[in-house]
């Protein structure tokens, strides 16, 4: 195995099907309340069956959240619903009594008077909570890490978000945030959780089941054998997973959990093997900036550590790769427009399939001709600059052995 592409762990799942938080009565209600809001349709469920003949594949499928409600990006789906169940209680209603005409009318405006939601981002989720503030006529806050790209700055403040880009790792700004939560009385809405703060990412999570949830349906009675799902905090990872052994369940997927090196969190808990989850620390660089994450969200972890089969740590470049391969695709298949965190899935997959260094780890997966898979693109080129340098001028190419 080359130190520079991949590094994995093989996992014995040992499920029961059963993590009722995340059940399909539960991403029922998620998809639910995001049909009510204005501009909801599905995203693609893009086709590449001729790339994974290609790969030696049966078939191959991606969930193209690039799509979502204008803003490029899966994030939304949980903010909009946390932001949505946290109005809910304080009105004193369940979130299945109301809608989204509901939840932004000048009623409830009134009763709820003027309401700041706080954040930490590295682009996609604080732009979710901008745009879902901004609907309710309420104030955002967000925090930034370091080096967030410039693009990815100004779509949030175009939601009207008071945006500060902070000297601190995502980690760090998420400490921040709290801090100023908790000092001016803000509500804290973050996709990560810790010791006394469960309920809001809960409800984060759930809300990204929506996703899922679309992608089961549009799959109908072509039932994924494997999915590659990436993974920041382990947020999104652990909530789709949830939802797929549950829908799955007489025959769950085997599920290949995906980090980059510099941030792979999940990858390190499930290193070390006693079932707790395990920080990462230092600047965590990389250019898939919506993972750079170094603590595991301990309820995503709970479910991964019991159902995923794999957790691998991998190299930028697989990242860049995927890019490309998506934009320009085998002559058929649909194109997607990936950024940097929506294309490490095929970018892994075609290091998995084609490069004999990993056919141990292929055929321990399984992966071959009877093979479906899923992937999903979290997000579409939300830093335009950086997608023409490695789509267009070939930056972020496999370094030389």
């Amino acid at each position: 195995m080359c130190e520079k592409d991949m590094l994995y762990v093989l996992n014995n799942p040992v499920v029961d099907g059963k993590f009722p938080t995340f059940s399909t009565d539960a991403a029922q209600d998620a998809m639910r309340l995001h049909a009510s809001i204005p501009g909801y349709q599905s995203t693609p469920l893009a086709h590449l069956g001729r790339l994974a003949k290609v790969w030696g594949l049966k078939d191959l499928y991606i969930k193209d959240e690039s799509y979502r409600f204008g803003l490029n990006a899966f994030k939304v789906l949980g903010g909009s619903y946390a932001v949505a169940n946290l109005l809910c209680e304080k009105l004193g209603k369940s979130i299945g009594e109301v809608d989204f005409d509901y939840l932004i009318s000048a009623a409830v405006r009134r009763q709820l008077g003027d309401m700041t939601f706080v954040t930490a981002t590295d682009g996609n989720h604080g732009r979710g909570i901008a745009w879902a503030a901004e609907k309710l006529q309420q104030k955002a806050v967000v925090y930034m890490p370091k080096g967030s790209a410039a693009a990815r700055v100004k779509s949030i403040e175009a939601h009207g978000a008071t945006v500060h880009v902070t000297d601190l790792n995502y980690d760090e700004a998420v400490r921040l945030a709290s801090e100023q939560a908790a000092k001016n009385g803000w509500y804290m809405v973050q996709d990560t959780a810790w010791e006394g703060y469960t309920k809001i990412p809960t409800w984060i999570m759930q809300g990204y089941m929506t996703m899922a949830m679309e992608a089961i349906g549009q799959l109908g009675e072509q039932q994924p054998t494997h999915v590659f799902i990436q993974a920041g905090v382990g947020a999104m990872a652990g909530a789709v997973q949830g939802l797929l052994v549950e829908y799955y369940k007489d025959k769950p997927p085997v599920t290949v959990i995906v980090e980059p090196k510099n941030a792979a969190c999940l990858y390190k808990s499930a290193a070390v093997g006693d079932g707790l989850p395990h920080a990462v620390s230092g600047d965590l660089q990389t250019i898939m900036a919506g993972l750079a994450c170094g603590e595991p969200n301990p309820i995503g972890w709970d479910i991964l550590k019991q159902s995923a089969s794999c957790f691998m740590s991998v190299d930028d470049y697989l990242a860049a790769n995927g890019m490309r391969i998506l934009s320009c695709p085998v002559l058929g298949d649909d194109r997607v427009i990936a950024g940097e965190s929506g294309s490490i899935g095929v970018g892994v997959l075609d290091l998995i399939m084609n490069d004999a260094d990993y056919r141990e780890l292929k055929n321990a997966l399984g992966l071959g001709a009877d093979s479906v898979v899923l992937l999903f693109n979290t997000e579409g080129n939300t830093d335009p600059v950086n997608f023409r340098q490695i789509v267009w001028y070939g930056k972020h190419l496999k370094p030389k052995q």
